[in-house]
């Protein structure tokens, strides 16, 4: 049997359009998606609404969040929150661990959040390049192995779709995947391997970034 593993980064961000955001944010490190951003989010839900999606897992950062919620709204699909797709937990980018909105607060926000889902893979503040590949890579390989034969679509940051793509295909997704702003990976299971068909298609937007930021 076969199975399908799309993995999506998230929509803009509101620092990427607004920088002085930051400056007075209470959650600094958890910004929400842009307005461009949430337009972006539909996009990528339209594109995937005819895809045989099982489960959506998202990190539990804001805009990943909003990001799935948009495609679990029309898929009817709850939303699983994963740590181990978390942003790239990094020292240099961020002087403390990010706070976050508690999994209570994002559900009240997101109905769809299924708050029996317990994650499986954990993030922890500082993280070295090596490590957020290695924590997202193995997320997606016990996630596909786990809901398998489903396909399953996961929701992450630059760095762990990267990581995760990296996990399942391996050093090939380091130069062949380009995870720009909303674009979309697409990896298949075909025993004993799996396949990279799309490497960051963002053909279902109507703006794309020019230069991939990973922050």
């Amino acid at each position: 049997m076969s199975q399908i593993v799309w993995i999506a980064r998230h929509a803009n961000r509101l620092d990427f359009v607004n920088p002085d955001w930051f400056l007075t944010a209470e959650r600094r490190y958890d910004p929400p998606l842009s307005d461009d951003g949430m337009v972006q989010a539909q996009q990528l839900a339209k594109r995937l609404k005819g895809e045989n999606i099982g489960h959506i897992f998202a990190s539990p950062f804001l805009r990943t969040v909003q990001t799935a919620n948009a495609v679990a709204e029309m898929l009817k699909l709850p939303i699983k929150l994963e740590t181990g797709l978390s942003e790239w937990l990094n020292p240099v980018w961020m002087t403390e661990e990010p706070v976050r909105l508690s999994t209570p607060a994002l559900a009240k926000l997101f109905p769809r959040i299924d708050t029996s889902y317990t994650s499986r893979i954990a993030a922890k503040y500082p993280e070295t390049h090596e490590k957020v590949r290695e924590r997202s890579g193995q997320t997606a390989r016990c996630l596909a192995s786990e809901f398998f034969p489903e396909d399953i679509l996961l929701v992450a940051h630059g760095a762990s779709v990267l990581g995760a793509a990296m996990g399942l295909v391996g050093e090939i997704a380091k130069t062949e995947v380009k995870a720009s702003l909303c674009s979309l990976v697409k990896v298949v299971r075909q025993e004993p391997e799996w396949l990279l068909e799309l490497t960051g298609d963002t053909s279902h937007l109507t703006h794309i970034e020019e230069v991939i930021r990973f922050a």
